[in-house]
């Protein structure tokens, strides 16, 4: 297996909003998220791509997406999770590119896919128990994760580990 070097996580929430969709059932409650101090900053940061979170908001009212979830929306890449219509405690994830949502793949080799970074983990998390003690779809609404500052101490101890142990 090669690991490679990691470059620095600093992710922020810049945003949150609730979204009724058309079909007037499904709702989305949408997390903007960047990832600061990268090169190419208009790939990680909202306030420096070309996108803005009125015009995703824009695209997403025009998609098809139907369900009741949650999304991670980076100016590279967008999740949409949704709790799943087959088995409501399975939490179904897709990937888009955020300005076509055409399909991505989540594909890290060898039989691995990608769940989430660290943002999208720390929501996913509080999201799911936000889903856990509610009663009602409308009560899991009012509930955002609290959180909007993700940062990982040290990006590189994978690779400092596995390339020197042996």
């Amino acid at each position: 297996m090669e690991v490679a070097d990691c470059q620095d996580y600093r992710g922020t929430c810049d945003g949150r909003i609730c979204l009724a969709m058309p079909d007037g059932r499904s709702r989305f409650k949408v997390y903007f998220l960047s990832v600061i101090g990268r090169q190419q900053p208009d790939l990680f940061e909202w306030g420096a791509c070309d996108d803005t979170p009125n015009a995703f908001k824009s695209r997403l009212l025009d998609s098809d997406f139907r369900g009741i979830g949650f999304i991670t929306a980076f100016p590279h890449i967008t999740k949409v999770f949704r709790y799943s219509p087959q088995v409501e405690t399975v939490v179904d994830v897709r990937y888009l590119d955020t300005q076509s949502f055409e399909s991505i793949s989540g594909d890290r080799g060898d039989g691995y896919y990608e769940f989430a970074c660290y943002a999208e983990a720390v929501i996913v998390s509080d999201e799911y128990d936000a889903w856990a003690v509610a009663q009602t779809v409308p009560e899991y609404l009012k509930n955002f994760s609290p959180s909007s500052d993700y940062l990982i101490a040290s990006p590189g101890k994978l690779s400092a580990y596995w390339n020197q142990v042996e």
